[in-house]
């Protein structure tokens, strides 16, 4: 008999936790716009009933619901079927699936960071805050300093700089946190040459922004958002196209990390580390397990392990013409991707636009066909055939009638035949 019951209360009890949880996310439709409060923040995901993604997502946007209502966050949170509710979804621009949204004051800030709790929850926390946070003490300071691997800290008292500092922050919130702090605050080995300050604390180190060097600070603070060598997922890699800067990636072994995939990974971080001044300025470092994405970039199959130049910016990319198997290869591949030996590839012109796209298709394609054959033939046989049959009508289709004047001077002795005719009849 306890056996029997064991099950059912099993599924009693993880039905309360499913229902629990649900009660921490709102189903939102059409009229959410309308009847929200004027104060409220609200994290949103739009998502579509037969979107795996969006299934494999729900779990855990229920458990970030439940996470920020104990935690007594002004955050709510909800979720609209953009299937249904096409106008909320029409509101929020919403094209993808499923498309993570923060409405705060509103300004609507699209998430395009991995779909992790941990990733949600961060970017929950950074865009619901002020937009520059005030670090009064030196223990927030550090405190600071331990829980963030990127730190942009404007020092200094109202000036032109904090505008712009600040312009930044509202654009690129999404993304990055921002603090302000006076001089006093600051660790001890902090030094400044004068005020007011933009400063980046990463790596360990900190860099003070100079205008005559650097450019605007918007494009600065793009270039300096990413740590000098770390793990790159493909959100972050497609983060890095607006930051202007070439990425050398050393793309590992999925499934084990061989002596070549460390070989390359540890000589990737240590042109990062030791010839960072030379080279920082115009490369990000990194590592990526696999080469998927970048398949995808280069369309084709590219060699893993191996080291490979990506510009996010135009879909180019710059691969080594020999083997890189000392440091002296690796500086000379990244001197020739300077100086223009190394042959650019691929781009996003209208010629690799037009490639790229069957490309896509055909990876598209390729699995469906190995897996059902007549209904890989069937999607691409039945398109080709109605584009066919539409082009046929459409030249088939011959004008019926000529323009008066082509008729006139078709039919004219004809016309000026009957019009004498009509003459002599009159007379």
């Amino acid at each position: 008999m306890a056996g029997r019951r064991n099950p059912a209360l099993l599924s009693a009890l993880l039905f309360m936790a499913v229902l629990s949880a649900s009660a921490f996310v709102e189903e939102l439709d059409d009229s959410f716009m309308a009847s929200k409060g004027s104060g409220e923040i609200w994290l949103i995901e739009f998502y579509a009933p037969w979107c795996l993604f969006c299934k494999k997502l729900d779990p855990v946007w229920h458990q970030i619901g439940s996470e920020l209502t104990s935690s007594g966050s002004m955050v709510n949170v909800g979720k609209s079927d953009a299937t249904v509710n096409t106008g909320l979804a029409k509101e929020f621009r919403v094209r993808t699936y499923p498309a993570i949204l923060m409405l705060k004051n509103n300004v609507k800030y699209n998430y395009a960071g991995p779909r992790t709790k941990d990733g949600i929850m961060d970017f929950a926390d950074r865009v619901s805050g002020p937009l520059v946070r005030v670090l009064s003490s030196l223990q927030l300071f550090q405190h600071a300093m331990r829980r963030h691997d990127i730190m942009f800290v404007y020092v200094g008292g109202t000036s032109e700089l904090k505008g712009n500092f600040t312009s930044v922050a509202e654009e690129l919130i999404v993304q990055l946190y921002f603090f302000s702090a006076t001089r006093d605050v600051l660790p001890k080995g902090v030094s400044l040459a004068s005020l007011p300050a933009v400063m980046v604390f990463k790596d360990g180190t900190y860099f003070t922004y100079n205008e005559e060097q650097d450019g605007d600070l918007n494009s600065w603070i793009k270039r300096e958002q990413f740590p000098n060598f770390f793990e790159i997922d493909s959100y972050t890699l497609y983060a890095m196209g607006d930051s202007g800067k070439l990425v050398l990636l050393a793309l590992l072994d999925v499934r084990r990390l061989c002596d070549k995939s460390l070989r390359y990974k540890s000589l990737v971080e240590k042109v990062a580390l030791d010839h960072k001044d030379t080279y920082s300025r115009s490369f990000h470092f990194g590592f990526m397990r696999g080469g998927d994405y970048v398949n995808g970039l280069v369309m084709g199959e590219v060699s893993v392990p191996s080291v490979i130049v990506v510009n996010l910016s135009n879909d180019g990319f710059f691969v080594p013409t020999g083997a890189v198997e000392t440091e002296r290869h690796l500086l000379d591949f990244l001197d020739g991707v300077l100086d223009g030996s190394i042959q650019f590839q691929g781009g996003n012109g209208v010629v690799q636009r037009a490639k790229r796209i069957v490309y896509e298709t055909r990876m598209t394609l390729t699995p469906l066909f190995t897996a059902a054959p007549w209904l890989g033939g069937f999607l691409v046989v039945f398109p080709l055939t109605a584009v066919a049959f539409f082009g046929y009508l459409f030249f088939k289709k011959t004008p019926t009638t000529v323009d008066d004047e082509d008729q006139v001077a078709l039919l004219g002795p004809s016309l000026q035949q009957n019009d004498k005719k009509k003459d002599k009849k009159k007379d």
